[in-house]
Parts: C-alpha cells; sequence; structure tokens
C-alpha cells in the first residue's frame, strides 16, 4: 500500500504580509499529480490544515476543493488536527465524509479508532489518527498528567492496545501506521512553528511510538528523519525566512503488513524563491553575485557601522521584493555602548550630548543639516529656561 505523508498546509498562512494563497494552491495541485502519478492510495495529513482556529471563506474553499480532487485523483484521506487548527471546525462533517473516504480525526476519543485500509497483497493496514494533544485538556479524560509526553504516550498506549486486539480478530499481517501532531525529541525546528513547550513541557521522545510501523509526524516545518519509522514531511512551502535552504516536499511511503517501510522524498516545484542578504548597503547593490536574487523575497541584514538614510528604499533599488530589514553593524554592541557612554561622560554641552544619544539610536552621524535643527533646539530650550 503506498501513502504520501505531507503535512502542515497551513491555509491561509500570510508570509511576512505576502499572502500565499496561490502558491498553497500550486502545491496542492502538485499533491494531486503526485497522487495519480505514483497511484497513492492513501493521503495523510497530521495537523495545521489551516493556519488559523476561524479560516477565511476562501481558504474553507482552498480545502474543499483539494479534498475533492485527491479524493478524484483515486487517494483516500487521513487528517488529524494540529495546534493551529480549530479540532471542532476541522473534524465537523467527519462521519459524513469518511464514507467517501476522507477520514478525519480531531477528537482525543478517537485515538484508538482506526481507519482500517485492507491490503491488496493480504492482510491490513491501520492508521491511527492522534490529533494535537492540548496537555491540561486531555490529561484528564487519558488518566495521565497535564504534559505533552505523557498524554502522547497515553495515547500511543491506546492504539498499542487496539491494535493487538485487532492482530487477533484479522486475518492475515497487520501494519500499523500513527500520525501525530507533536515536537519529537531529537528534530531540528524553524522559526515558524508556535512553541508547544509552554510552562517548561518536554519533547516527546520518539520510544514513544513504538510498536508503528510508520509514524506520519507533523509540526515541524523541516522535512526530516527522527528514526527510520518515524518522519516530518515539514511544511509544502516555507514560512519563515529560517527555511531559506528547504528541500520543501512530502515523503511517498511504501508499506506492506509485515515488511520494513520503503520511503523516498518527492519535492515541490512550487513555493517562494527566498534569500537572506548580509553585508554593507554598498557592497549589496554593487555585488554581481547577487543578481540570482533580485526577484527574490529577501531578508537584508546591513552590517554598516552608521545606519544609511532611506535603507529600504535603497536596498529596493535593487531587490524590490525585500520584506525584512535589519541591522547588525560590524561593531559589537557592546562596543557601541562604550563608544557611546564615553562619548556622554566627555561631553562638553548640551549639544554634543543630544547628538551622542542622535548616534547611539539612529547607527549614524549626525549630518549637518540635522545638528543646524538640533542646534537650534537647544537654544531655544536654553532661552526659555527659568532659574530656580
Amino acid at each position: 500500500m503506498r501513502f504520501l505523508h505531507t503535512s502542515d498546509w497551513h491555509l491561509g498562512r500570510s508570509f511576512h504580509g505576502q499572502g500565499t494563497l496561490e502558491v498553497q494552491r500550486a502545491v496542492l495541485a502538485e499533491l494531486v499529480g503526485w497522487v495519480r502519478e505514483h497511484a497513492v492510495d492513501v493521503v495523510l495529513v497530521p495537523g495545521d490544515v489551516y493556519d488559523q482556529a476561524q479560516p477565511r471563506a476562501e481558504v474553507v474553499e482552498l480545502l474543499g476543493g483539494a479534498l475533492a480532487d485527491l479524493r478524484a485523483a483515486g487517494a483516500q484521506l487521513v487528517l488529524t488536527s494540529g495546534n493551529h487548527d480549530s479540532a471542532m471546525r476541522l473534524g465537523f462533517g467527519g462521519p459524513l465524509l469518511e464514507p467517501g473516504g476522507v477520514h478525519l480525526r480531531t477528537r482525543v476519543e478517537d485515538v484508538d479508532r482506526p481507519v482500517v485500509l485492507p491490503d491488496p497483497a493480504g492482510g491490513a493496514v491501520l492508521v491511527y489518527g492522534v490529533p494535537y494533544l492540548e496537555p491540561r485538556a486531555v490529561a484528564t479524560a487519558l488518566g495521565t498528567t497535564p504534559d505533552h509526553p505523557s498524554v502522547t504516550a497515553a495515547a500511543l498506549d491506546r492504539v498499542r492496545a487496539d491494535a493487538a486486539r485487532r492482530r487477533e480478530e484479522l486475518q492475515g499481517p497487520v501494519a500499523v501506521v500513527v500520525l501525530a501532531h507533536t515536537f519529537a525529541s531529537g528534530a531540528a525546528g524553524t522559526d515558524s512553528e508556535r512553541d508547544l513547550n509552554v510552562g517548561g513541557l518536554g519533547a516527546v521522545p520518539p520510544s514513544v511510538f513504538a510498536g508503528a510501523d510508520y509514524t506520519a509526524l507533523g509540526h515541524l516545518h523541516r522535512r526530516q528523519l527522527v528514526t527510520d519509522t518515524v518522519r516530518y514531511s515539514g511544511s509544502p512551502v516555507a514560512y519563515s525566512f529560517s527555511e531559506t535552504d528547504h528541500r520543501k516536499g512530502a515523503w511517498l511511503v511504501d508499506l506492506a503488513p509485515g515488511s520494513a517501510p520503503e520511503v523516498r522524498a518527492l519535492d515541490h516545484a512550487h513555493g517562494h524563491r527566498l534569500a537572506r542578504l548580509r553585508g554593507t548597503l554598498a557592497e549589496l547593490l554593487a555585488d554581481p553575485a547577487l543578481t540570482v536574487h533580485e526577484d527574490a523575497l529577501c531578508q537584508v541584514v546591513l552590517t554598516d557601522d552608521h545606519r544609511p538614510p532611506h535603507p529600504m528604499d535603497s536596498v529596493r533599488t535593487r531587490f524590490p521584493r525585500t520584506i525584512e530589514l535589519r541591522f547588525e553593524p560590524a561593531a559589537a554592541p557592546e562596543d557601541r555602548e562604550r563608544t557611546y557612554a564615553a562619548r556622554v561622560a566627555r561631553a562638553e554641552g548640551a549639544l554634543e550630548v543630544c547628538s551622542a544619544f542622535y548616534e547611539h539610536v539612529r547607527r549614524r552621524p549626525v549630518a549637518q543639516d540635522e545638528a543646524r535643527v538640533l542646534g537650534a533646539v537647544v537654544e531655544t530650550v536654553r532661552a526659555g529656561e527659568v532659574p530656580a
């Protein structure tokens, strides 16, 4: 049986204020193409289908069309809710959709209710969907303490117990697939995920997924292995500049009961073109090697010792799609602080104190016209002083 593991669609999310709906539409179309090209039986989506608990109408419409297209291409779907989703809203209509091959698992009560898929070669594959488990909300129902490792372990204990029972009932070999939305220890995160470790709660050890032949994880946006059988597909689209160098895509998983899974990567052709540029303003505007980034969405870090005037306007003369601008002068922050403190300490008048403060905040020397304005302000203040 062939699975396509994709996750963290975050439908409706923006990128630094830039809309992503058309990019998301394109990668969803790629998924449909892969289902047809590779004869995928089941698409696995472990959470963060939406980016917000209350998605906009056009975002809901996009998901509805994608589910219909994936079913028409020949695949069933198993989706769970993530920490960005509203479990109630995503799971609405689940009983009606299930007979049509769209299986939603958004309730803690359903963690041990698998999708049972008869394998053409004999036996069956059991697919268990574990939604994002908010520890304080589900700990009582799962009979454990309110932290991520404990509630996840309790949910997987229920999965293993149900799988053991079904192995006795079903004829032929049985394989187990688990979907879960969590942070597994040993995996690498990015800047675009929401931290799940609020209140000091820890990551989930991969050992909690013992007994599953394949575990499809969601939450982290980098495609990666935790173990050979525990993997993140990552997000199909980059949602932060920390993902600039990521290869976005999905995992194609061939799984037969009684055999180890065979997994290969599929790479998305669509997505944002991102660039992270660093240097002085003069270097960035002149370097011919940066021509390839002129039409990319850019994060620019300027290292000028003094902040240039109108820096964003200047940067955008060459890189018009720059959407984030930072300043990290080559001089160490502590050197700048000592320089400022020293200047204030040796200042011989109010104008010099004001000039030192201006340079400290703006990170560039006071221009002649600005010095004239500061001088006029200082004199005005002095003229209005009232003797004690």
